[in-house]
């Protein structure tokens, strides 16, 4: 027996459930992996609430963590039992003491990379190497608007940025937050709870404001996003931390200046087992060399029994940087 987080129904924290269950082997195509640390992701709680309903109940949760492959499915090569791994992408599951993956999910994880580095970073700088460097492709020096810097995303974003040579501006949430971005590499800070968030931008700019905007707050900052874009700029939307953004008027891209919108995921960037390990070697790269760190706050690992206080926290705003879940602790 093993333990594992599911939820019944969908909701708010409290319908996250700690059960045993038995793990199944992997099927034909498939890994086990025992789990190590297992990543918390803002998309976790869109599935859990129901705004993106998982297609049964009861269902696991969770689709990131890094362990140790114990069993092997036929046909999958280039794994073995005992190595070193990561995944995200996968079923949902994560939260739990062994998962099945799809092989062709799995990346090797160096020894230079722990498990909760690998876990705490997967997800999230595969979701910054698509949007910095595929979506648009930054450029050093270019100056450019990031929402929620002082976030798990934004934190691996100011850093990337920074390798890049790029000069990132960052909205955070408080004074706190603004200095956790500016050490990890944000160029400059904007505290939207007392600033205009394009007004700054058109300061920081010499009134030029940026050729791309990344948001991942969705409906709050919407307008402000437009509004800090020149003329044929690109808003890059990867997510609805306030809620969705629906019913726009397509005409007011017209109005304010010509501008282009995306709404870009993961799932659209890597594609193929290649394109995976692509992106995670450049990451990882980063990672050993140090240019991106990706340390856990202590207080921000939670036991996987704890799995319902951990996301309370994420919703709360109370947290900086990844979150972690670890089997066993």
């Amino acid at each position: 027996m093993a333990k594992r987080i599911q939820f019944s129904e969908t909701g708010g924290p409290e319908v996250l459930q700690y059960v045993d269950y038995t793990p199944q082997d992997p099927a034909a195509g498939e890994v086990q992996v025992e789990n190590k640390a297992i990543g918390i992701n803002y998309l976790d709680t869109y599935i859990r609430s129901g705004l993106y309903a998982p297609t049964q109940l009861p269902s696991g949760l969770g689709t990131e963590a890094a362990g140790v492959v114990t069993k092997v499915g036929a046909g999958v090569s280039g794994v073995k039992v005992g190595d070193r791994v990561v995944y995200a992408q996968s079923s949902l599951g994560a939260y739990s003491e062994y998962h099945n993956v799809s092989a062709d999910r799995i990346a090797h994880l160096p020894n230079a990379v722990s498990f909760e580095q690998g876990a705490a970073s997967f997800l999230k700088g595969l979701t910054v190497h698509y949007l910095l460097r595929q979506t648009y492709e930054i450029q050093p020096n270019e100056k450019f608007l990031f929402h929620a810097a002082a976030g798990g995303v934004g934190l691996i974003a100011s850093q990337w940025s920074k390798a890049l040579g790029a000069k990132l501006i960052g909205t955070v949430g408080s004074d706190e937050k603004a200095e956790r971005a500016k050490q990890a590499g944000a160029w400059a800070t904007i505290n939207y709870q007392h600033e205009d968030i394009a007004k700054r931008v058109e300061e920081l700019t010499d009134g030029e404001k940026v050729a791309v905007v990344y948001d991942s707050v969705g409906k709050n900052t919407w307008l402000d996003s437009l509004n800090s874009l020149k003329r044929r700029g690109l808003l890059v939307s990867f997510g609805n931390a306030s809620g969705a953004v629906t019913g726009i008027d397509l005409g007011i891209l017209n109005q304010k200046g010509s501008l282009y919108v995306t709404r870009p995921s993961l799932n659209g960037y890597i594609t193929t087992h290649q394109e995976l390990v692509t992106a995670s070697n450049e990451l990882f790269s980063l990672i050993a060399s140090g240019a991106i760190k990706v340390d856990v706050d202590e207080k921000q690992k939670f036991p996987l029994s704890e799995a319902q206080r951990a996301h309370e926290m994420l919703q709360s705003r109370a947290t900086q940087g990844s979150s972690l879940l670890i089997p066993g602790k």
